[in-house]
Order: C-alpha cells, then sequence, then structure tokens
C-alpha cells in the first residue's frame, strides 16, 4: 500500500504540473481576469513631497480607476533608492506590489554602490515608463558668470572648485560628472541629503554651482536668487524656454535626462504585465494628468514594458562605462 500511494501522489504531482505548464486550472488565481482583486502597493523609493511622490501619487490615482482597486503609495526612500526597488525585487510575483524605478536604480546605481542586494537586469518586471524629469545647471546669484561659456573659463581659473547636488549616484550626480568630463573642467563633487540643503546653500554662497531637479529649483530661479546656464536635456524645458541646453551652449552631444518606470518583481505574468502596462498608458494620456505632471517640471511619457526593458538595459551598459570612467562612488 505505501507504494501505490507513493506511486498515485506522484502521478497526480505530474498532472498538477503539466495542467499547470499547459495553461490548466492549475494556474494561479492571479493569472486570471480576477486581477487585482485587492490594492496594489507602488513604492516610491524617495521620501514624500518631491517630484517623484507628485508623479506616482498622481498617476497611481488615475490607474485605480482603470483597475478597480486603490493603488497604494508607499514612500520607501533611502540608499539612492535602492532600499525601496529592494522591497519590489524580493515581493511576490504577483501584480500586487511593483515600484518607480529610474535610471539611478536601474541603471547607474549598480555601477557606483559596491554592495547592492538586487541585479536590475535579473530581479525586475518592466511595465512601462513613466517619463523624463529636468536637470538645470545653475549658479547662486553672486556667482560673475551668466553662461556655459563664462562658467568654463572661471572653472579653469578655479580647478577643483565644489558643485553640489541632491546626493551621491543621483542622475544630478551624473550630470555634473558628464559636464566635468565634456567640458574638460575639474570639479569637486559635493552631495546634499535632497534639493532643499542644496538650494539653502546656494543661495548662501557656501557652494557656487549645482546641477538639481528643476521644480525643486524653478521658484528661485523665477524670484531671481539663482541663475539658470542650461538645461541637461536633449530639449530646452517649457518652464525656461530662454535657457539653452548644454548641447547649445557648447558641449555637443551631451544629455542627461532622467527616465523614471514602473517595474514589478521578476517573473510576473504575461496578462499582469499587460493590465497594469495598459492602465499606465491610460493614466499618461489623461489630460488632467499631463497637465499636472508638467506644472511640476515632468514630461510624461508613456511606453511598453519591452520598450522600457529595453531602455533599462541600454541605460545599464552605458552608465556603466561613465561611471568607471569618472570612478564614480556612492560610497
Amino acid at each position: 500500500m505505501p507504494f501505490r500511494s507513493s506511486r498515485a501522489l506522484t502521478r497526480r504531482t505530474v498532472v498538477g504540473l503539466a495542467a499547470a505548464l499547459c495553461g490548466g486550472a492549475a494556474l494561479p488565481a492571479f493569472a486570471d481576469d480576477a486581477f487585482p482583486s485587492k490594492p496594489i502597493r507602488f513604492i516610491v523609493p524617495y521620501a514624500a513631497g518631491g517630484t517623484t511622490d507628485l508623479v506616482a501619487r498622481t498617476v497611481g490615482a488615475h490607474m485605480s480607476q482603470t483597475l478597480g482597486q486603490t493603488v497604494v503609495i508607499e514612500n520607501r526612500g533611502g540608499a539612492g533608492g535602492n532600499l525601496g526597488m529592494d522591497a519590489v525585487a524580493k515581493a511576490a510575483p504577483d501584480g500586487y506590489t511593483v515600484g518607480m524605478g529610474a535610471i539611478s536604480t536601474n541603471a547607474l546605481n549598480p555601477h557606483i554602490y559596491r554592495k547592492m542586494s538586487f541585479d536590475p537586469r535579473k530581479d525586475f518586471s518592466a511595465i512601462g515608463l513613466l517619463g523624463n524629469s529636468t536637470i538645470v545647471l545653475e549658479v547662486g546669484a553672486s556667482v560673475p558668470v551668466k553662461t556655459v561659456a563664462e562658467l568654463r573659463a572661471w572653472a579653469a581659473k578655479n580647478p577643483g572648485s565644489p558643485f553640489g547636488t541632491a546626493g551621491a549616484g543621483t542622475s544630478m550626480h551624473l550630470a555634473g560628472v558628464l559636464f566635468g568630463q565634456l567640458s574638460h573642467t575639474e570639479w569637486t563633487h559635493v552631495p546634499y541629503k535632497g534639493s532643499a540643503p542644496l538650494i539653502t546653500d546656494l543661495i548662501g554662497g557656501q557652494v557656487p554651482v549645482a546641477f538639481d531637479n528643476l521644480p525643486a529649483s524653478l521658484p528661485h530661479i523665477q524670484a531671481g536668487k539663482l541663475r539658470a546656464l542650461a538645461v541637461a536635456g536633449s530639449q530646452r524645458s517649457p518652464a525656461l524656454p530662454d535657457v539653452p541646453t548644454l548641447a547649445e551652449a557648447g558641449l555637443p552631444g551631451y544629455s542627461v535626462e532622467p527616465w523614471f518606470g514602473v517595474y514589478g518583481p521578476a517573473h510576473l505574468p504575461a496578462p499582469v504585465v499587460k493590465k497594469l502596462q495598459t492602465a499606465l498608458q491610460a493614466a499618461l494620456a489623461d489630460p488632467g494628468v499631463k497637465e499636472k505632471l508638467a506644472a511640476a517640471g515632468f514630461s510624461p511619457k508613456s511606453s511598453t514594458a519591452a520598450e522600457l526593458e529595453a531602455l533599462s538595459a541600454r541605460e545599464y551598459e552605458r552608465l556603466g562605462k561613465v561611471a568607471k570612467s569618472a570612478k564614480m562612488s556612492a560610497d
């Protein structure tokens, strides 16, 4: 009898596995039309109150309407976004936990942090792009330069001068490193814990130059407390139409456009990815959502999951070369 029981159990196991592989009744419930049947957790790996938080909450609210379930925003900052995205990587692959990955967490960080708890090439399922933010090169009002050419001349006379950013390993850090490489100027990076303390010191003259997210700096630029010299993207910002891109200002080929996307854990079922992708695309196509994000200095842009996956892979390779050449480190 024990022998027969063992054989029966083995047969049942084989039948169950075959059914799962063939798309039968043994498939998990989340792969069918029931998804989603409960709230979805959307992890933002940055502090509450910033541009990324606004983007996630605006897009998440619209996705809730499409999916018929609440999208709950959870801020989990730290380690340049690594802590929050690690939580996404380790979540169950059922579609009920997603996160806001970025050029930093999914392309740059693995090259500048000595220890990474996840591999962005293996540990995520891409869902779709959210869009791009804008980085601005700016100086304090007391710094005697008004153009990028004047800044390069000033830097040549003051090699090793500091430039500030909102943190080590951020896209702003990358923008500063690329500026030094392409302009053949020497700088010392001064990382701050966010844009607020950086802007305070920039206005106060404790640091002369900064690369910062435009939404944080824009009110101070408009008030005349900071002077914008250029933006880092490939196109001018609608918020600063008279400010050139760095490529226009004498650095051909320069472009740093921080991108953000939605990712889930690796091995998300294709039907789940499709539903999340469709809801995300619908949110980014909504005129009200687009207007709100644009007002915050964010350029919404949707994509398919495959397009985000391809972008992530390209950027991982490209930024690895940049980080190695510049000996970038966030530790």
